[in-house]
């Protein structure tokens, strides 16, 4: 009987350890300074715009999309991603890009755009009809 509550108790503690070691992994900041950004080791949420006057490139062969963004300080950061560009890239106003940085680059996991909205343009035009 004593066996049963000594595994129980053992599966118990090692479920709360790994649900606390989970729960530390996935703490993921966002940074808007780019300086903060290279200094780290860690996975963080970089924004910034898309440099527009750098170009961006894309190697289909080893499918590899390289772009520049600017923090609000006006750094740039080169970010190399392994993957497809998104489809909504070119309209894009800001860009959050999830990884690190590394060999002078940012080598990001995960792209997120963010488009204008359809609806601003609608609510300007009303307003200015009233």
């Amino acid at each position: 009987m004593k066996n049963k509550y000594l595994f129980g108790g053992i599966i118990i503690v090692l479920f709360l350890g790994i649900m606390g070691y989970l729960f530390t992994q996935s703490n993921i900041k966002y940074e808007n300074n780019f300086s903060i950004v290279k200094a780290s080791h860690k996975t963080v949420k970089a924004t910034g715009s898309w440099v527009k006057e750098k170009q961006y490139s894309y190697d289909a062969e080893n499918n590899l999309f390289k772009f520049y963004i600017r923090d609000d300080k006006g750094e740039e950061m080169l970010v190399v991603y392994k993957g497809a560009m998104p489809n909504n890239f070119e309209s894009a106003t800001s860009v959050v890009v999830t990884g690190s940085y590394q060999d002078n680059y940012f080598y990001a996991k995960e792209i997120l755009t963010k488009c204008p909205s359809k609806y601003q343009e609608q609510t300007a035009t009303q307003s200015s009809s009233l």
